[in-house]
């Protein structure tokens, strides 16, 4: 049985690093929680582990806690052994966790280790670096994004919506709306205005006519 390294990044945040040993014969639901464990954060969340390329492009979802709506078209991670998705020494998987308020992470394959350490329970925080940044509260009146933004109560409405990030189609679709309805609004005050002005252009017109002769 192999032990893996899995080296854990922010995408955000460079400087924090966790580096992590565990066992090929475990699941992706085991290093789900051995991250937080290590980050502090609250594993009972919906995250999702996606096998990656070089260039950090999602493929396969291996998901823990999923929506009605995924739940035909993914696999779980309490199923999903990691050896079963290792295709290379230095696979990557592209890692979101809590779908609600999203975190995004890197996870890299940085070392294959043939013999176990008897003395090790599995899996071992190896490595930690840099303090996770703070998690941002579900009902926060104004959370803050950890990139240092605030977040809009438009995204608390897409959270009710229960809208996930790979939903673009509907959001954009929400947003042809918003411009539409905008464009008709100024289509109406544009009709209006042009109806008054034609009465003033009458009424002056009138005024003119009877001031002839006084000429």
């Amino acid at each position: 049985m192999a032990i893996y390294k899995f080296r854990i990044t922010f995408e955000d945040f460079d400087d924090v690093v966790r580096e992590i040993d565990i066992k090929s014969n475990q699941t992706f639901e085991d290093l789900h929680k051995a991250i937080h464990r290590s980050t502090g954060y609250n594993a009972e969340k919906p995250s999702s582990f996606y096998v990656s390329t070089d260039n950090w492009l999602k493929g396969d979802e291996i998901a823990y806690l999923p929506n009605e709506r995924k739940k035909d078209r993914v696999v779980l991670m309490e199923n999903s052994k990691l050896s079963g998705f290792i295709e290379d020494p230095h696979q990557k998987f592209y890692y979101i966790y809590n779908f609600d308020r999203p975190y995004d992470f890197h996870v890299e394959l940085v070392k294959i280790v043939l013999d176990p350490d008897p003395n090790i329970e599995y899996p071992f925080l190896a490595r930690s670096s840099g303090e996770a940044p703070k998690i941002m509260e579900q009902n926060s009146p104004q959370a803050v994004d950890p990139r240092g933004a605030a977040v809009s109560s438009e995204f608390d409405f897409l959270n009710e919506m229960n809208f996930v990030p790979e939903d673009t189609d509907e959001l954009e679709a929400m947003g042809e709306m918003g411009i539409n309805a905008e464009e008709r609004d100024e289509e109406d005050e544009t009709e209006e205005s042009d109806e008054f002005g034609d009465e003033f252009s009458d009424s002056e017109g009138y005024e003119d006519e009877s001031h002839k002769d006084d000429y």
